[in-house]
């Protein structure tokens, strides 16, 4: 059990279906789907040619012009989520004691897009035309930097960098930063912009993704017997924890309190999880004792979902295992159905609708789950095609990554 209360009061997204939180959770619970034909580079010569793809973002809408070429892509989105965040939060940064206000944003690849245009400009002209903002823009820990530098703040600034995982270890170790008392605010989240040419193609090579070019919205299908794979996206999202006495202070709206947090790993193989999910399940437990709470509490599970084989059969196993007969009584949805995988961003994103999911009411559903896989139980209900009204005290959102990691947290009603 922690020590102090930890409450979410502001939250931001950049995604390929909306660039607010607001559009983002009203077009989740519409059905609808952002993945598209990439338009960056040229995808001819690829055996994918669709992703999440973030179109026609502006980062002068957030900082200016000069300040925004000095930042490699995630770091845009970091920076443009967290501004919605804090403003969303009602917080006056400027007014808080700065040493009581940390940043933790991870990142799962961080600055590939720059990595990529410099060793292209090294190819051609040499090592003297090298950008000399080359390192402040590829490195993982610039998202961070940079909201830091944003608003001033000199708590604890760190990356977390853990595949897919990332997202949900960077804001269960900001929620054990403001439990242990070491900080009163924590910016975090998660940020990815990994959908670049290297990006795409080290994906194609791995023959990770689905190749569904003649339908790109209909791809991304968790769960479902003929999925083929996940689809690679881009995008940020990050929250504001609060400690709850300081938020109810200043008379804060407040989405929902973080009740629980876990990390565990397989050990098993650097990308495939545990067949049986043990790992998974172990992360899930060691959640539900760190919030306090029996398995009966939790209403809703966010899913990983990636709409990979092994990962929907293993996650579905993994919930039996905790769960047990509770476990077809849960409303279950993954919204990589509607916006892919944002690999290190994913769990932020993923946190942020659970918050709204217990505001709303309401579950967003898996779309294109049209034929449910035997193999992750036909008991289940895992909200197809259409979103679901139902009263959601507690939710509980699952990340798991390459390098066997897992992570997962619990959030709940105030």
């Amino acid at each position: 059990m922690n020590e102090r209360r930890v409450v979410i009061t502001g939250l931001g997204c950049v995604t390929a279906l909306a660039e607010s939180v607001e559009g983002l959770f009203s077009a989740l619970c519409e059905g609808r789907s952002g993945i598209s034909r990439i338009e960056s580079f040229d995808t001819s010569a690829y055996t994918v040619h669709f992703g999440g793809e973030v179109k026609a973002f502006d980062v002068t809408k957030y900082i200016d012009q000069r300040e925004g070429k000095r930042m490699d892509r995630f770091a845009q989105f970091a920076v443009a989520a967290a501004s919605q965040a804090v403003s969303d939060s009602g917080l006056d940064l400027s007014k808080e004691d700065k040493f009581r206000i940390g940043v933790i944003v991870a990142t799962g690849i961080g600055g590939i897009k720059e990595i990529e245009d410099q060793h292209q400009r090294l190819l051609e002209k040499g090592p003297s035309k090298v950008s000399p903002f080359c390192v402040p823009r590829l490195m993982s820990n610039a998202a961070s930097g940079n909201v830091a530098i944003r608003y001033g703040v000199g708590g604890p600034n760190f990356c977390v960098s853990s595949a897919c995982a990332s997202g949900n270890h960077a804001i269960g170790e900001a929620f054990c930063n403001i439990a242990g008392g070491r900080s009163d605010i924590v910016i975090t989240g998660g940020s990815e912009a990994a959908l670049t040419r290297v990006g795409l193609a080290s994906f194609c090579a791995a023959r990770s993704l689905s190749t569904r070019n003649d339908d790109p919205p209909a791809a991304s299908r968790p769960f479902d017997r003929d999925r083929d794979g996940f689809v690679l996206s881009e995008g940020a999202g990050i929250l504001i924890l609060e400690e709850y006495e300081h938020a109810k202070k200043r008379g804060a709206r407040i989405y929902a309190e973080v009740l629980g947090y876990s990390a565990t790993d397989d050990g098993y193989h650097i990308t495939a999880p545990l067949p049986n999910g043990d790992g998974a399940a172990r992360a899930m437990k060691l959640a539900l004792a760190d919030a306090g709470i029996g398995p009966e509490r939790v209403d809703y599970i966010n899913a990983h979902g990636t709409g990979t084989e092994l990962n929907d059969v293993a996650e579905s196993a993994a919930i039996k295992s905790v769960f047990g007969k509770q476990a077809y009584k849960l409303l279950v949805s993954s919204t990589k159905s509607s916006i892919g995988h944002l690999l290190g961003a994913s769990g932020a994103v993923e946190l942020i609708v659970c918050a709204k999911v217990i505001t709303e009411s309401v579950i967003p559903p898996t779309i294109n789950l049209e034929n449910q896989d035997e193999r992750c139980d036909l008991k289940m209900d895992y909200v197809p095609l259409k979103a679901r009204e139902a009263k959601v005290n507690v939710a509980l959102s699952n990340s798991f990554g390459f390098g066997g990691h897992n992570a997962c947290l619990i959030i709940g009603k105030v």
